[in-house]
């Protein structure tokens, strides 16, 4: 009868641990899926004097891609986004995260710049309001701003195939396949 509550803590802790086992450490959930993009108002990459704000991301579905010249993920999945933005109907607007101005421009000037447009985050501001904690990250935005996907770390053509291009086609009210 002794060994009976450490043999039962024991089974329980056994069954805890195979669930875990069985998780994708990948998989970290947003409380903001399905939610509003929060507000924002950064000036962008290119141009410190213009401003892009949450409004600019309206009226269409936007993959937003957050991304640092630092990164060397962000580096391993750039080929991928250069080849994806040539389809016009990908629409990708860089969000660059803690980074400097030049460290960015000179890496986009000799690698190519995915992006239709490049929100400019130095402090990390919007990155925190939208739960980034590490860079690659992208985030799949509705035409009413609504964040519809999250995805950790960098893009693969298998997840673009199988997670992201249904969603868009499916966004943009369009057949899948």
């Amino acid at each position: 009868m002794r060994f009976v509550v450490p043999a039962a803590f024991f089974g329980v802790l056994l069954v805890v641990l195979a669930v875990g086992l069985k998780l994708d450490p990948r998989y970290v959930p947003s409380p903001l899926i399905d939610k509003p993009a929060p507000e924002f108002s950064l000036s962008t990459l290119d141009n410190a004097e213009q401003t892009y704000t949450k409004q600019s991301l309206a009226g269409r579905p936007v993959v937003l891609n957050v991304w640092a010249s630092w990164c060397s993920a962000c580096r391993d999945e750039h080929p991928l986004l250069v080849e994806l933005a040539r389809d016009p109907g990908v629409e990708i607007v860089g969000l660059n995260y803690k980074d400097t101005r030049d460290a960015a421009r000179d890496l986009l000037a000799l690698h190519g710049n995915p992006y239709r447009t490049n929100i400019f985050d130095p402090d990390g501001k919007l990155g925190l309001d939208l739960g980034v904690y590490g860079v690659p990250e992208t985030f799949i935005i509705d035409a009413q701003g609504i964040i519809r996907h999250k995805q950790v770390g960098p893009l693969t053509p298998e997840i673009w195939r199988s997670e992201i291009a249904p969603l868009l086609a499916k966004l943009r009210g369009k057949p899948v396949g």
